[in-house]
């Protein structure tokens, strides 16, 4: 039997982030998961526009402010926790649905694992949560950070 040199775990871990205090415990755990294994981890933010945004146009301007003003903010905490970590980090800001975002993320990147945080949404129980969709997608393993 010839030993094989490397890791058999993931290479590339794509988790996704909102601000939520789920889903930034979800990206402290695959920012450790990383770590650990070598991996390069790519953090993907998705934002969409409220449905408000697009009723009121007055509204368009301040929402896309703040929007822009979250997506910096997330830039930035993803920068100083890649140079805490030592983790090899991309950050991606994308807008759309957060399932839709994340398969095409990881697809296009050939992800080996997907991490999210758990929904602490009730009606997600009976709909399904992005994480149940991204389970029975079943295109790679997929943590759930409670």
């Amino acid at each position: 039997m010839q030993f094989e040199y490397g890791t058999d775990g993931p290479k590339v871990i794509v988790v996704g982030v909102d601000g939520t205090d789920t889903s930034m415990r979800a990206g402290a755990y695959a920012a450790g998961l990383a770590r650990r294994q070598r991996a390069r981890l790519v953090v993907v933010f998705v934002t969409g526009a409220p449905a408000a945004s697009r009723l009121v146009a007055e509204a368009a301007g301040a929402v896309e402010q703040a929007v822009a003003e979250s997506t910096e903010d997330m830039r930035r905490q993803v920068h100083e926790g890649a140079l805490h970590t030592g983790v090899s980090t991309d950050f991606v800001a994308v807008r759309g649905d957060p399932y839709q975002e994340l398969v095409r993320v990881a697809t296009e990147l050939r992800a080996d694992a997907v991490v999210v945080g758990a929904s602490r949404r009730f009606g997600h129980r009976f709909i399904g949560s992005l994480a149940v969709r991204l389970v029975k997608a079943g295109r790679w393993p997929v943590t759930v950070v409670p």
